[in-house]
């Protein structure tokens, strides 16, 4: 059976709450799957580098900034190769508050995984969105599953089980 490493980093606690529901709604939709959660915090490029399957987490900060665990972890994450790698993002935004920059810590690390050589999966709509530019977006999409749970957190729930059973099919599960 698969396993899945599942990275995310957090600072409020609200990306930890998404991973742990998308490791629960895996394992419901999966039996017998393995999902190894990790806080991004110290981690290594071995520590990702050895996952087929993978899924990214993180929040957007203000005017676009990168969560501190994930920006230190940049220069690690440029020396993994991701050939035959399958990742599935999914972040955190404000698509109010800072409507310029909304989830886009999905893009700049979308953008990393796809030049070492890794396959996006995951992508979700843009409809039901209100924000003006994410580096997320591609076309009518995001590059993965995008949750507001400052202002649309009514929507949260129904969007990540629909995400993990899309990642599931995707990822051949």
């Amino acid at each position: 059976m698969a396993t899945i490493g599942l990275f995310y980093g957090t600072d409020t606690g609200n990306t930890e709450r998404s991973a742990k529901r998308i490791k629960e709604l895996l394992e419901t939709k999966v039996p017998g799957i393995t999902i190894e959660l990790n806080e991004i915090y110290k981690k290594k490029k071995e520590d990702m580098a050895k996952y087929d399957l993978l899924i990214l987490g993180m929040p957007t900060w203000y005017d676009g900034e990168l969560q501190g665990d994930w920006e230190s972890y940049i220069s690690e994450m440029e020396q993994i190769d991701f050939t035959n790698k399958k990742v599935a993002f999914f972040g955190l935004g404000d698509q109010y508050g800072y409507a310029s920059y909304f989830c886009d810590a999905l893009g700049v690390f979308a953008e990393i995984v796809e030049k070492k050589g890794g396959k996006l999966y995951g992508f979700t709509s843009v409809a039901g969105f209100e924000h003006d530019f994410s580096k997320a977006q591609r076309g009518d999409q995001f590059v993965g599953l995008c949750l507001d749970v400052d202002n649309q957190d009514t929507l949260t729930e129904e969007r990540t089980q629909k995400w993990v059973e899309q990642v599931v099919g995707e990822f051949g599960l």
